[in-house]
């Protein structure tokens, strides 16, 4: 009787060290391939398809994370698993959370959320923190925005206020489109009604990713649009703040 276990396996995009906007600490963070939203100021469209991305094992993965792993422990980081969307390959995700939990290694789940479930219970046992990405909280304006719905984000949101995950959330100010102050009012009540947010990282829309989109002969559909000032930034905080939470 062949007994052989086939090893997991995804495809990703690149990894990279960073300080500070992917988790606490220093981090690993791996890029998954794939992504099922198509987000107007996607700063990696060359992460959307998974075709594009390169196979690799888990075990391949841990390999390198270990390889990092005295410097990322010793500066207070982890693991970060984005994308791309992390949980398009919920699998190969929670397999590889899971062997960073046995290492000792605190992980960072950067998704979305519209497919929040696809997460297990057991990959969001072996989660550490959640980076969530709230794109609007307007229905209309969050499907022009990702070609998406809303409403699975917001199931997940509550599904890990259950489960007591801690989350972060990210929202992108993108003026004319994420300013709408009754909106952010509707999710600064929403968000205020959740036990599990340490915080609100509001994210200046950039153009950083303009280049990759010329490089792939696709268009950058807001090209055109201003990136917002201080004085904007600011008050979008202070609407969160106004609501108790903890806005940076």
């Amino acid at each position: 009787m062949n007994t052989t276990v086939e090893p997991v396996t995804g495809r990703i995009h690149s990894w990279d060290l960073s300080t500070g906007v992917d988790g606490p600490g220093t981090r690993f963070v791996l890029f998954l391939s794939g992504c099922p939203l198509r987000c107007l100021y996607c700063a990696n469209p060359d992460t959307w398809h998974m075709r594009d991305g390169k196979p690799a094992t888990v075990d391949e993965v841990v390999t390198e994370i270990e390889r990092y792993r005295p410097f990322i422990t010793t500066a207070g980081g982890g693991v970060t698993l984005t994308g791309g969307e992390a949980l398009l390959q919920p699998a190969f995700t929670a397999a590889i959370f899971h062997r960073c939990k046995e290492l000792g290694l605190h992980t960072v789940l950067d998704t979305s959320g519209f497919l929040g479930a696809r997460a297990s219970d057991e990959l969001l046992a072996d989660t550490d923190l959640v980076l969530l990405d709230i794109k609007s909280f307007d229905v209309r304006t969050y499907r022009k925005l990702t070609g998406g719905d809303l409403a699975p984000t917001l199931t997940f949101a509550t599904r890990l206020d259950r489960l007591g995950v801690p989350v972060w959330i990210r929202y992108v100010l993108v003026p004319g489109w994420t300013d709408d102050p009754a909106a952010i009012d509707g999710l600064g009540t929403f968000l205020a009604g959740l036990g599990n947010v340490d915080r609100v990282d509001v994210l200046p829309f950039h153009k950083l990713g303009a280049h990759k989109y010329d490089a792939l002969g696709i268009p950058f559909p807001l090209r055109d649009t201003p990136t917002p000032d201080a004085n904007l930034t600011e008050r979008v905080r202070e609407q969160f703040r106004e609501h108790g939470l903890r806005a940076l």
